[in-house]
């Protein structure tokens, strides 16, 4: 993964992105995926509704372990057809050594509060 530091954002820009708090209220798996995956179903509250995502973030959770989970995702790239599903969010990780650990919050909030 590169690393872009030295590219300097304007306010404005960072503004464009759309980043929400979403509780996952499905994980199933997702066999037809290239990498190893669960696809997801966020809830971002009342005015952004219901989100699907695709995470590759098998490796340190289980499907109990995100269900319930707030998580932080962007919600306004545009959808990505991957396979025969189609995700309409990115879910926020850290990662390191292909481990995803996901962007959460450290207590219960609304969802669809904005990040930023």
């Amino acid at each position: 993964m590169e690393h872009h530091l030295e590219t300097n954002l304007t306010w404005q820009e960072f503004e464009k992105v759309g980043m929400y708090v979403g509780t996952i209220l499905k994980a199933n798996d997702f066999p037809e995926a290239r990498k190893t995956a669960y696809q997801l179903t966020i809830d971002f509250g009342n005015e952004i509704g219901i989100k699907k995502s695709s995470a590759q973030i098998t490796k340190l959770y289980s499907v109990e372990d995100l269900l319930g989970k707030q998580i932080i995702a962007v919600v306004n790239f545009p959808k990505k057809q991957i396979g025969n599903f189609m995700s309409e969010c990115l879910v926020l990780g850290s990662v390191k050594d292909n481990d995803i650990v996901l962007l959460t919050t450290d207590f219960k909030v609304a969802n669809g509060l904005r990040i930023g």
